[in-house]
């Protein structure tokens, strides 16, 4: 057993209950990565806020909606998969247990999220009609977060009852598709990148344009995300995607696309099922997403490498918002306050292997695991933030005329 054991756990029974069970899931998937320090993390992540367009429209909605929270122990959460803790032997959430021991309130969990457009789809007529869609909280890009929080689909959120917001990473407290993050919260950042293979392409790649060799015609994935795809065509192109460019630069990305697609050498492309085709060998390699290949490397023998290219990656972050008509905006808000506080940020950090947004879940990772303080995916390294780009903020129109000419690039 690893002597991280033997360090002085804290006196709250909650929060050391809390580390233990971290450390017994991190004995069983633990995945050591090499890198530095986590330094010029909250100026880096200042970065992040970019990609929204407008602010919040306001919605009447939200006020008629009558909060239902101090009766109804429940709260309904609607996320992306392989993004909470999770115990494998007891197939359960350990952070959700804990937090219903805490408050009573029971989280019903569903990794419904696959893409920010095809979730948006399901969802889009009912939030507008200001209906309840049967999830509290959802989770959602920076620029899908902009869109539906500019068109009202969201209640703002009541900092009284999160408390814990003052952990929020100061890069993270202002953002312009939220102001003063009155109706969004940070869940985790990520990067978009490449990755591959290690035993069935072992020369690896260091490039986009690598994906483009013959020898893996047909075994490439690329991502549904329009800002992540298109923004790593675009810097791999020689294009500074945060800022001064236009059509031509989007159009000439495009254009590998569909070339790529229309010759067979990408195999399909997709959102978070991409890992199927990993798994499976279907795929070899392909345009990533930087947590995922982490969390496949622990459950299937460490067998792909993560790479921001050297023309650089993209980064995001996703956001934790309640929904329109939810009747339980209040158990809602103190979930959100849970996962701020830094002990369970660190948790879910340990798992999930992306950037944590929380001041001081750092040194709380030292109580689980203090080799994951070095975790470039967790903490980034000053070398890994040089390389990392965010997407322009879009206009609304550009936001339709580029999403258009996407969605014809990949025959949606």
């Amino acid at each position: 057993m690893s002597n991280q054991n033997q360090r002085e756990l804290p006196r709250d029974p909650a929060v050391r209950a809390l580390i233990q069970q971290a450390q017994r899931m991190q004995l069983s998937r633990r995945r050591l990565l090499a890198g530095a320090g986590g330094l010029g993390l909250a100026a880096f992540l200042a970065a992040c806020g970019t990609g929204g367009t407008g602010g919040n429209a306001g919605n009447s909605t939200a006020a008629a909606v009558a909060d239902m929270s101090e009766s109804d122990k429940n709260v309904f959460w609607a996320n992306w998969t392989l993004y909470l803790d999770y115990d494998d032997e007891a197939k359960n959430y350990p952070t959700l247990d804990e937090f219903a021991k805490r408050t009573g309130i029971k989280t019903h969990y569903a990794e419904d999220i696959d893409g920010n457009d095809s979730y948006y789809g399901k969802v889009q007529a009912q939030l507008a009609a200001g209906q309840d869609i049967g999830q509290d909280i959802i989770t959602l890009t920076d620029w899908m977060a902009g869109r539906v929080i500019r068109q009202g689909f969201t209640q703002e959120l009541d900092h009284a009852n999160i408390p814990n917001i003052k952990n929020l990473l100061t890069g993270l407290q202002d953002v312009d598709f939220d102001p003063g993050r009155k109706n969004s919260l940070t869940w985790q950042s990520g990067y978009a990148g490449i990755a591959y293979n290690k035993a069935k392409y072992p020369k690896g790649l260091r490039t986009v344009s690598d994906l483009w060799n013959p020898d893996l015609k047909g075994r490439i994935t690329v991502l549904d995300e329009m800002r992540d795809t298109m923004g790593l065509l675009m810097l791999d192109n020689g294009v500074d995607i945060s800022s001064g460019w236009g059509d031509t630069e989007f159009a000439a990305a495009t254009d590998v696309l569909s070339k790529q697609i229309a010759n067979g050498q990408i195999r399909q492309v997709k959102g978070n099922s991409y890992k199927e085709d990993f798994i499976s060998g279907d795929a070899i390699a392909g345009i990533v997403w930087s947590g995922d290949i982490t969390q496949m490397n622990f459950e299937n023998d460490d067998q792909w490498e993560f790479v921001l290219p050297d023309a650089g990656g993209t980064l995001w972050s996703d956001n934790l918002m309640v929904a329109v008509a939810s009747p339980r905006k209040s158990n809602a808000e103190k979930l959100m306050d849970y996962y701020y506080e830094p002990e369970v940020a660190a948790q879910v950090a340990a798992y999930v292997n992306f950037i944590s947004p929380v001041q001081g879940a750092k040194e709380a990772m030292e109580k689980i695991d203090p080799e994951l303080m070095n975790n470039p995916l967790i903490f980034p390294s000053e070398s890994d933030l040089a390389k990392a780009h965010v997407f322009r903020s879009l206009s609304a129109e550009e936001e339709t005329n580029f999403n258009s000419q996407f969605q014809t690039s990949i025959g949606a």
